[in-house]
């Protein structure tokens, strides 16, 4: 596995004295979405779904540098939209390393490769892009020809450069898991610093609402895909903790973590994760304070919370596990390769 040393000592260490302080909630990362433009329209993603006038704004740098230090998150994730049309990308990352966050833009990569110049790589820094598959499946995931040849392009000249890089990999209903598998046999190919997997996100905006995955489906269907990788026939490089892939496959029973992975945007913080719009408050102090995270999650029996087995709302609790004594070597085996 990748997940990268430093940054495992860092978010540990974080972890740790989160714990010390007594504090019961508290951020592991910051969902930042500096706005909602993107240049394609992936049919299981709402967000260009907004009015015209939300899409034409943009968070400024010093919004984006007052949401992180008021947040207080180790890792900032900049999803989006595509970050990549965002005008002061370039300087809202910078600023973000600077502060010693670890920052991962998540990108389509259409616009990568000429964008290179404009940052500088980091052990702090690394893109996130899009891949939802081999060709034919990204290319009908994002809903046009020739996006996936484009950004394995881009991820090799990022390579070629001295980037850190990583794939994120959405997982419908109905996908092949060969040709998941597949991808992956592939992707290793291109020497990356991780893969990322998380089932389709259940997203009332999504203009295709008939491939989200149940959550047995979702345990099924990751069992499969996995089996190789479980089994040590494969050794396939993943930017997770193991007990994420654990809950994935059924072999874990977690409860979702939302304010682990707290979203602001140009709406402001949004209530109460990244999947539901329930509205939005002005402080992130008024998040953790005014919602009432006992509705939410899988225990609550919320029905819009009983099939997500999202990464953003289950990767902090796998985290927070992995502190447990009879995990800490089966977690520290995804930093050393074990």
């Amino acid at each position: 596995m990748a997940v990268q040393l430093q940054q495992a000592v860092e978010v540990g260490a974080y972890l740790i004295s989160q714990r010390l302080q007594g504090r019961k909630r508290f951020p592991l990362v910051l969902m930042l979405e500096p706005l909602f433009r993107c240049n394609l329209a992936c049919v299981g993603c709402g967000k260009i779904q907004h009015p015209n006038e939300i899409l034409r704004q943009n968070l400024t740098p010093e919004q984006c540098f007052r949401a992180v230090e008021e947040c207080g998150a180790p890792v900032v994730s900049i999803p989006g939209g595509e970050p990549l049309l965002h005008p002061q990308m370039a300087e809202i990352v910078r600023g973000l390393v600077e502060r010693r966050k670890f920052v991962y833009l998540c990108t389509n990569a259409i616009l990568l490769e000429k964008n290179l110049d404009k940052f500088t790589p980091s052990p702090y820094l690394s893109f996130s892009v899009h891949l939802d598959g081999p060709r034919e499946l990204h290319d009908h995931s994002v809903d046009r020809k020739g996006v996936f040849d484009i950004a394995v392009k881009a991820i090799k000249a990022a390579k070629a450069q001295g980037f850190r890089v990583t794939t994120n990999t959405t997982i419908f209903a109905g996908t092949d898991p060969k040709a998941i598998q597949e991808f992956f046999d592939f992707a290793e190919t291109l020497k990356l610093d991780g893969m990322m997997i998380s089932p389709g996100y259940s997203y009332a905006w999504a203009p295709d609402q008939d491939h989200f995955l149940k959550r047995e489906q979702t345990r099924a269907l990751f069992r499969e895909i996995l089996a190789p990788f479980k089994t040590g026939k494969k050794h396939w490089n993943f930017n997770h903790n193991p007990l994420f892939l654990d809950f994935l496959t059924g072999e874990k029973d977690y409860d979702c973590t939302p304010w682990g992975s707290p979203s602001y945007s140009v709406l402001g913080w949004q209530k109460p994760c990244y999947l539901l719009n329930e509205g939005y408050y002005k402080t992130f102090q008024e998040l953790l304070d005014k919602t009432d995270w006992e509705q939410y999650g899988r225990a609550s029996g919320n029905p819009k919370c009983q099939d997500c087995m999202v990464h953003c709302g289950y990767e902090p609790t796998a985290a927070l596990d992995a502190m447990q004594p009879q995990n800490i070597v089966r977690s520290l085996g995804s930093v050393f390769g074990w």
